[in-house]
């Protein structure tokens, strides 16, 4: 079923948040599977349970803490989702838009994005971190299918640099200070709930894919209608189905996630440092 939402409706949302903080932020994190634990470096946090947002969608996703964390990170006032939302969740593609409208509105004028994802590129290995350059999308409806709202943006719009060629170029610099390397490469969108299999894989190769998740890009899509700067980060958790003899489980992720969590947040403490 087609959702339209009206200007008011996101702003109920942004307004409740606002009224607990008092104070708009500088930029959004949205943390993907496993790397939550990102939230724990914000100083004087305050945490917001979903379920208290007026409007705002629900997680149900176990390694997802269904928490809004607002406070300071190297400098900068930030609104961290700590669980994003999925179609494969039940979730229309239109009822997407909510988390990243929502950040506009609390003030952010960039949103980092972070997810776990399965390397396709057979160059890259598991731990790798992965800079957004490009998406592909072929399944499924645009979350801004249905009447526009003009207060967020124009109905036909650029996305030539939707994942910011400018927060891309900071994103290396703060790599090489901390001696980290960095992949960069397209993010294929596949549905879910279940991995890909391995045709689907080969396939997704061919068509230039270098890394498969279930996210990401419907927020990128919202941002870059905001006018937002997008920087997109994927961790390989694992190597995507059919690149090793061996059958993909949801507890590999996790625990790649959790053995790299540190460097993961290195870089992102480094990388809000330097945006301005």
């Amino acid at each position: 079923m087609q959702r339209s939402y009206s200007y008011d409706f996101f702003k109920t949302s942004a307004d409740y948040v606002l009224a607990r903080s008092g104070y708009t932020v500088d930029l959004a994190l949205i943390l993907g599977s496993s790397l939550g634990s990102l939230a724990e470096e914000i100083v004087n946090p305050i945490v917001i349970d979903y379920a208290d947002i007026p409007n705002f969608l629900q997680t149900t996703v176990d390694s997802h803490a269904g928490k809004l964390i607002l406070g300071d990170l190297s400098g900068k006032k930030v609104a961290c989702m700590s669980g994003r939302f999925h179609y494969y969740e039940g979730y229309d593609f239109e009822q997407l838009v909510i988390p990243v409208r929502f950040c506009h509105l609390l003030g952010a004028k960039t949103v980092i994005l972070t997810n776990a994802a399965g390397a396709v590129n057979t160059s890259f290995k598991i731990g790798d971190i992965m800079l957004i350059e490009d998406h592909i999308k072929l399944i499924g409806g645009s979350p801004l299918r249905g009447k526009n709202i003009n207060e967020f943006g124009p109905r036909f719009f650029d996305v030539s640099d939707m994942y910011s060629r400018e927060l891309r170029d900071t994103a290396k610099k703060c790599a090489a200070r901390i001696n980290m390397k960095l992949r960069e490469g397209v993010y294929f969108y596949m549905p879910g709930p279940q991995f890909e299999s391995p045709a689907e894989i080969r396939a997704i190769r061919t068509l230039g894919g270098d890394a498969v998740g279930m996210s990401t890009v419907t927020e990128a899509i919202t941002a870059a209608h905001c006018g937002m700067k997008v920087l997109g980060l994927s961790l390989m958790t694992n190597m995507a189905a059919g690149v090793l003899d061996q059958a993909l489980t949801v507890e590999e992720v996790d625990a790649t996630a959790a053995l790299t969590s540190e460097k993961f947040k290195e870089l992102i403490r480094e990388i809000v440092q330097e945006i301005a």
